[in-house]
């Protein structure tokens, strides 16, 4: 299996990068193309943010490195307004790492 990175990006409506109006019911069905396409692109989608009222999302994926990402957002179109590669803490992560007694 090759190795996987965290990446978080963004979109954001006062930049044109999240759909205007976009119901929850069209986001479920806009999700699942998103998931084909990471699929076909051996991304993991974790798990997303959304904000409908103020137009924000925050999607947090695993993959190989941000370029595939990008790629999954071309396949359906989607905009974004960055791609950042994230190193997760949570006190899981710090336990295993020999951080917390």
């Amino acid at each position: 299996m090759q190795k996987m990175k965290f990446f978080i990006d963004t979109h954001n409506a006062t930049n044109g990068i999240f759909p205007a109006g976009i119901s929850k019911e069209d986001f479920a069905g806009f999700y699942d193309a998103y998931e084909a396409a990471c699929v076909e692109e051996g991304v993991v989608s974790l798990r997303i943010h959304v904000g409908f009222d103020e137009g924000r999302a925050f999607c947090l994926n695993m993959a190989p490195d941000a370029d595939t990402v990008r790629r999954v957002h071309e396949k359906v179109g989607l905009p974004f307004d960055m791609i950042t590669e994230v190193t997760t803490v949570t006190p899981g992560d710090m336990f295993f790492a020999g951080k917390v007694a």
